[in-house]
């Protein structure tokens, strides 16, 4: 006679073994459980990085490269996160070769979009044929010298003309200061201006900064559009809430819920140690508590800003 307690025992054993089933280990993130925030359909991840050996590095970049970060590693990110749509933003360790970025976008198909890197040398024909692939804007990075050296808000402009027929947008990683010193220049743009990383603001600081400022002003005016991603690379508080730049992301979601959208950042080359992708995303929680918010942040932004069917 099968007892109670025998029944209770093979319940919680089944139940240990769903647990076990549903935990998914991804390359460079910690932890394995997925998030307790249920993904809508069609939800976008919109900034992470593919890296595959296959493709040299450039010779400005002294970084190195990290593994475990192709195309398959990335799909292990996708079902545990429950994120179908996704954005591959191209790295600073490849400079303006966007063969590994391009060959990511093939291999994903049309749920993938790509913002790669240029120079000056670029042609239209080349433009048009990323655009084809699915390239919807261009990565400015202010933060650290690249290939050409030191940008220029004068680089950012000419970037930003060269891409305003495709009806591309520019993605800029800035400084807090930046943004402040560049506001003029960035309203000034003929195309989106969209920023990484909720605009690199300074803490303790925080939303008292004049680039936290600049950046929420340029989204009310329909200029700018932030990405609720890295909220470790400014914090002073640290995980798992990072209240500090918390605070910032839940600004950024009040003043302007139809200009947000939300990255991973994966595989976080900025960071030695790890975070866990499923607490990050369950951040989205208390950055937006409300369903409709949220459906808007990982659906119906990033569908409007890179063009998803």
């Amino acid at each position: 006679m099968i007892t109670r307690r025998r029944l209770l025992a093979a319940g919680a054993v089944a139940a240990m073994g769903v647990r076990t089933a549903a935990a998914d280990t991804v390359p460079n993130s910690a932890g394995s459980e997925p998030p307790k925030l249920k993904a809508p359909a069609n939800a976008c991840d919109s900034h992470h990085h593919i890296y595959d050996a296959r493709f040299p590095v450039s010779p400005h970049w002294r970084g190195g490269r990290p593994d475990g970060a192709t195309v398959a590693d990335y799909r292990l990110l996708q079902k545990r996160l429950g994120v179908v749509r996704h954005v591959i933003v191209q790295p600073s360790t490849y400079g303006v070769d966007n063969r590994c970025l391009l060959d990511a976008l093939d291999q994903f198909g049309a749920e993938a979009r790509g913002i790669v890197v240029i120079d000056e040398t670029i042609d239209d024909a080349e433009l048009k044929q990323m655009d084809q692939r699915g390239v919807r804007g261009v990565r400015v990075n202010f933060l650290t010298p690249q290939s050409w050296g030191v940008t220029t808000a004068e680089r950012l402009e000419q970037t930003a003309k060269r891409i305003a027929p495709l009806g591309w947008h520019v993605q800029v990683l800035m400084s807090g200061d930046q943004i402040a010193q560049h506001e003029a220049v960035l309203a000034a743009l003929p195309v989106p201006v969209v920023f990484d990383h909720l605009g690199r603001i300074p803490q303790p600081i925080g939303l008292a900064h004049p680039g936290a400022q600049a950046m929420l002003r340029l989204a009310d005016k329909g200029r700018g559009w932030i990405k609720l991603s890295e909220p470790y690379a400014d914090t002073k508080v640290g995980p798992p809430d990072y209240t500090d730049t918390s605070a910032v992301a839940r600004a950024c979601v009040q003043a302007a819920p139809d200009r947000v959208i939300w990255g991973s950042d994966w595989p976080h080359p900025t960071e030695k140690e790890k975070p866990d992708d499923s607490l990050l995303f369950d951040l989205l929680s208390s950055w937006a508590p409300d369903a409709a918010i949220r459906e808007k942040i990982l659906v119906g932004n990033p569908a409007r800003l890179f063009g998803f069917a």
